[in-house]
């Protein structure tokens, strides 16, 4: 197995198989590279992940999240309720906590584009919008983007 030379690394107590397997039936474009009692390691969207069981010491909190870039509202919708299902837990403003507890934020290209605007005025509304939001609405977005 061909080790990269960044890599993120995931700390579960005992779960981590059971998160490889969760997080490659929610990303199409994945895979399980190897799995053994103590460690998986596996790919998402070409991103590869190690995971291990090492114990309750460590848990994980938001200093670190997982940002998924989503071309439309049908992959915002797709992994927002994909990974909330089964006890994960909404965030705001895009973020969300999986049902292992890793932090993801589920952002729409539309918002990073709508967010880049050189019009103070755009994307004061754009933010504003989007603090009220748990999921992001691209279309309530654009809305509140053009006023």
């Amino acid at each position: 197995m061909e080790i990269k030379k960044l890599t993120p690394f995931l700390w579960f107590n005992n779960q981590a198989g059971d998160a490889a397997k969760f997080y490659c039936s929610v990303f199409k474009n994945s895979k399980i590279i190897d799995s053994n009692p103590m460690m998986a390691v596996f790919e998402l969207e070409g991103q590869r992940f190690m995971a291990g069981n090492f114990g309750p010491e460590f848990k994980f909190n938001e200093a670190i999240s997982i940002f998924v870039s989503c071309e439309n509202q049908e992959e915002v919708d797709h992994f927002w309720n994909r990974l909330t299902e089964d006890g994960g837990q909404e965030g705001r403003c895009g973020w969300l906590k999986d049902k292992f507890g890793l932090s993801w934020q589920i952002v729409p290209n539309a918002f990073s584009r709508m967010a880049g605007d050189r019009d103070p005025a755009k994307t004061q509304r754009l933010f504003k919008a989007m603090q009220q939001m748990n999921k992001m609405d691209i279309q309530k977005l654009e809305l509140a983007f053009e006023g």
